[in-house]
């Protein structure tokens, strides 16, 4: 686990661009945190460092559930699940299928369907309860995906890191 101190909005950015320098497509980025922490921000960070053009304008897919974004070195299918709630509903959005076909997949309140999903990694946000803009992000990974970018990946945020 690799935990890390966002001091704003564009330290999530930063903290994101750093993650997307390092994915690779088929995996599965799974964001969690309370409303407000920061998943879509992160999202942004995400998209515009993998090269997804301003004119895709990257915004939380709460209805439309899942947004794709096609123009970065590696497709994004962005999901949201906040609406969702069973098992069958997330496994209908066809995530993995997604990942499969070669796209990262970056999933907002994706902790709720972890096992549905497998894999991944996980960034949670929290407000940070010392200063508003301030965020708390923990990263941690579920499965093997990252085992070989683990270090990369601990170096690429270091200098956010709180360990």
């Amino acid at each position: 686990m690799i935990d890390c101190l966002s001091r704003g909005v564009d330290d999530t950015h930063l903290i994101a661009a750093a993650i997307a320098c390092l994915v690779r497509p088929r995996d599965m980025v799974v964001l969690s945190g309370d409303m407000g922490a920061g998943k879509t921000a992160f999202t942004i960070g995400f998209a515009n460092a993998l090269g997804v053009d301003s004119e895709e304008y990257v915004s939380s897919p709460t209805f439309n559930l899942v947004q794709s974004y096609t123009s970065g070195r590696i497709p994004i299918q962005h999901a949201d699940l906040y609406r969702l709630s069973s098992r069958a509903e997330v496994e209908d959005l066809g995530l993995r299928e997604l990942a499969d076909m070669g796209s990262v997949v970056v999933v907002e309140w994706g902790d709720v369907a972890s096992d549905v999903l497998g894999d991944a990694l996980t960034v949670h946000l929290a407000h940070n309860d010392d200063a508003d803009d301030e965020r708390d992000i923990t990263i941690s990974v579920s499965g093997h995906g990252w085992d070989s970018r683990w270090d990369q990946l601990a170096t690429a945020v270091r200098t956010w890191s709180v360990n």
